[in-house]
């Protein structure tokens, strides 16, 4: 038997096992034919989303042919859930998916016209849950903040500022930031140069000359400021 027609009787084959159960043997009910359809689907890494949340909105592809089931088919429905970046899916045949979760996280409170949300290093505003939020988080202040917080939050990073060291930030509209520390020390940070006013702020901290002092301003490029 040559290769062509080796693949046209698997292909024949196939086609069988999934249009046809013989009725004598089956032990699903009658005209139903389950081999192939999804029947599984396994949540890993998710610690933030709830999997039942996500099992409720992948509800639709049960008992879907496995072959046909592509990622958007599964990740179209998910977009709207807090904290999701991204998912992997994988076919586990005869009928079972694994989906792997990626999550956004979770970097500060944010308050905007009286209200509390959670703030996460993808930029996105969610409605604050307590439990969530049991954590500590600071709290970031100011009217427009949560479009320049990330991109400063990201500099701090990068910078190799003591983030478990803040307390509060507060923004000010004309493109600046303070902060304040858990010891009540308070940074000014400047509304432009703020990389290079970043890393003096970090090697400030780590002076013991500057240790008494409770304000440190750095808004006026190439002087500091204290009291």
């Amino acid at each position: 038997m040559n290769k062509a027609y080796r693949i046209t009787f698997l292909f024949i084959l196939l086609f069988i096992l999934t249009t046809y159960t013989p009725s004598g043997l089956s032990v699903f009910p009658k005209n139903e034919n389950f081999f192939l359809k999804i029947q599984y689907i396994k949540i890993k890494n998710n610690n933030l989303i709830d999997k039942d949340k996500i099992i409720k909105k992948l509800s639709h592809i049960y008992n879907k042919n496995i072959f046909f089931i592509k990622q958007d088919d599964i990740a179209r429905p998910l977009k709207e859930i807090d904290f999701l970046k991204k998912i992997e899916v994988k076919k586990k045949y005869p009928n079972s998916l694994i989906i792997k979760i990626y999550e956004t996280k979770p970097v500060a409170i944010l308050f905007k016209n009286k209200n509390k949300f959670i703030l996460d290093n993808s930029s996105n505003l969610i409605k604050f849950n307590e439990s969530i939020s049991k954590n500590d988080f600071p709290r970031v202040f100011g009217n427009g903040a949560e479009k320049d917080f990330i991109i400063f939050f990201k500099q701090l990073e990068k910078n190799i500022f003591p983030i478990k060291m803040i307390n509060n930030y507060y923004y000010f509209q004309i493109g600046r930031w303070d902060i304040e520390l858990l010891n009540k020390k308070i940074i000014k940070f400047p509304s432009n140069k703020i990389e290079s006013a970043i890393k003096k702020s970090v090697e400030l901290l780590k002076r013991e000359d500057f240790k008494d002092y409770n304000i440190i301003d750095l808004r006026i490029h190439g002087k500091i400021i204290v009291e």
